[in-house]
């Protein structure tokens, strides 16, 4: 026999939202994605700055290094979701590039930081970069 209890509905899971409901929630993912692309690109601008470009130039030395960092970013993007088994719908995506893009925006102000510069001299820098590929 049936009691009244088991008619009753299921109150005993906790709430939770969409985005967080399905696996791992992205902003674990997205943080563990910016983290590994800043230490890989730290490493290559290191290589970049010190071996190429004394070499070959500093528009040549960004040449090679962007190929080579958007292919491992993509590449370290897909592990991250299958590592931690992120959902792969439109929400869950945008969080995770919205948590990738502001904790590596804030990993490079914060060594910025960490290294003598302003907020206001690295921001000049990026102005500096585009006056320099316009002048002849």
């Amino acid at each position: 026999m049936k009691s009244l209890r088991d008619s009753l509905p299921d109150t005993t899971r906790r709430f939770t939202t969409a985005l967080v409901s399905y696996g791992v929630p992205g902003d674990q993912a997205g943080a563990l994605y910016a983290i590994v692309v800043f230490s890989i690109g730290f490493i290559l601008g290191t290589i970049r700055v010190l071996l190429v470009a004394p070499r070959q130039g500093e528009t040549t030395a960004v040449i090679i290094e962007a190929p080579i960092m958007l292919a491992l970013s993509w590449f370290v993007c897909r592990w991250c979701v299958d590592r931690l088994n992120a959902r792969r719908t439109i929400p869950i995506r945008s969080l995770i590039s919205l948590v990738a893009l502001l904790v590596l925006i804030s990993t490079e102000v914060r060594l910025g930081a960490v290294l003598g510069r302003s907020l206001a001299d690295q921001l000049a820098t990026y102005g500096s970069l585009r006056e320099r590929s316009v002048s002849p």
